[in-house]
């Protein structure tokens, strides 16, 4: 479980976020959602361990998240902020092994390799393997960093959760690959992983998500079960839009249409 008491973050005398109280369990797809400037990346990067300063308590299987070592925590917590990039001409076998380095001292061994070539395979790296990552569209550079952040929690845990954090993952992907991350995320969630993500596309998170999270002016607006928390007056109280919720047949989950 990753469980978040009171959280508070204030820059100069505005409040981004104020006491925040959540848990995460794993086995379920979370998501956050909220207009810009709702405080959701700032909880994001406050959880995943990014920015310090915040008043309260984040805590990981009861473990206070200041108090835990860094490279210890990252071989169990892989976070994908938004626009990851590089400067530097690596190939993209070279990017996707970074995910590995808190496993390893100097040389990575044949089962890190073996891990990096499962994550390309999955994600239909194969043929960049021996591409300059610098040369690569946006979509393909994001994907390769979603390898990368896969390779480092690959292996499930012998004790304890994984943790796998998403902030706006879908940026310059089309349509097939925000589908086929969105799966992928999902199947982690039935392996003693926590699973979060930051995301904009609300009919995307209502096809995958399990619990859904709004946040509104820094605070938490509403919370719960995806089939149950989403109403059009919701909708319409945090992001001052006019909706009409239709069902799916196929999926049997809610669509959201702008009226």
């Amino acid at each position: 479980m990753l469980r978040t008491e009171n959280i508070s973050y204030k820059i100069g005398n505005r409040k981004i976020l104020e006491d925040i109280n959540i848990e995460f369990h794993a086995g379920e797809f979370n998501m956050i959602l909220g207009p810009n400037g709702s405080g959701k990346s700032t909880f994001f990067r406050i959880f995943s361990g990014e920015i310090q300063g915040y008043t309260g308590r984040v805590c990981y299987n009861e473990k206070v998240l200041r108090k835990q070592q860094l490279r210890e925590l990252a071989r169990h917590r892989a976070v994908m902020s938004q626009q990851p990039d590089l400067s530097f001409p690596l190939t993209v076998d070279e990017v996707v092994m970074m995910g590995r380095y808190p496993h390893f001292d100097f040389n990575p061994s044949p089962k890190d390799n073996s891990i990096c070539n499962d994550v390309i395979e999955r994600l239909r790296l194969t043929d960049f393997k021996e591409r300059n990552y610098l040369t690569l569209s946006g979509g393909e550079k994001q994907r390769v960093q979603y390898a990368r952040v896969l390779a480092q929690i690959w292996e499930r845990p012998k004790e304890g959760n994984r943790y796998l954090f998403l902030d706006e993952p879908l940026n310059n992907l089309d349509i097939s690959y925000q589908q086929e991350f969105l799966r992928i995320a999902r199947e982690f969630t039935g392996n003693d992983t926590i699973v979060i993500a930051v995301i904009h596309d609300i009919n995307l998170a209502l096809q995958y998500a399990d619990k859904l999270f709004f946040f509104k002016n820094g605070r938490l607006n509403a919370h719960g079960n995806t089939m149950e928390v989403l109403t059009a007056d919701l909708i319409a109280d945090v992001f001052n839009v006019s909706v009409t919720l239709i069902n799916n047949a196929v999926t049997k989950r809610p669509l959201l249409v702008y009226n």
